[in-house]
């Protein structure tokens, strides 16, 4: 069954979401998903509006089964075709894995619709990593670098 959704000139993404800053690398949690409801036809269109063009065309969609409501193996996103995945262990953390073959791999902790605003927001705030610190420059020999690369003797 394919279900057609989000057409040409719908209204901006109101998906709630942070997301790790981009500058950063990879991070094993990219960012943090608060759905409106439990129903993933109704909520992807909003989360893939709301990603950065550079995450590029997601075409597979693995979520934890046990969060969401009944949901097809397929569905059309923006003419797209969007194949729909989903984990069944109940002690997993709720995540969502967004996958662009070739491009990459973006996984976003799900907080589940019906959590509380306070707690919901606290989640949200602490699901992506921090940016990583910047690395040490290495140092250099100023002698060596002088005397044109030349090893220096004792």
């Amino acid at each position: 069954m394919t279900i057609a959704l989000g057409t040409p000139g719908l209204p901006l993404s109101r998906a709630r979401l942070r997301l790790a800053p981009s500058d950063g690398g990879p991070h094993r949690i990219d960012g943090a998903w608060w759905p409106r409801t439990d129903d993933l036809t109704v909520e992807l269109p909003d989360l893939l509006r709301g990603l950065p063009h550079a995450w590029s065309r997601i075409i597979h969609v693995t979520v934890n089964g046990t969060l969401w409501s009944a949901f097809p193996g397929r569905m059309l996103v923006a003419n797209h075709v969007l194949h729909l995945h989903h984990s069944t262990s109940s002690h997993a953390t709720p995540t969502a894995c967004l996958l662009a073959p070739g491009m990459g791999r973006w996984d976003l902790v799900v907080v589940p619709p019906q959590t509380e605003e306070a707690e919901a927001l606290h989640l949200m705030a602490t699901a992506p990593p921090p940016p990583p610190l910047p690395q040490p420059q290495p140092q250099h020999d100023t002698a060596s670098t002088a005397a044109g690369s030349m090893p220096m003797t004792p």
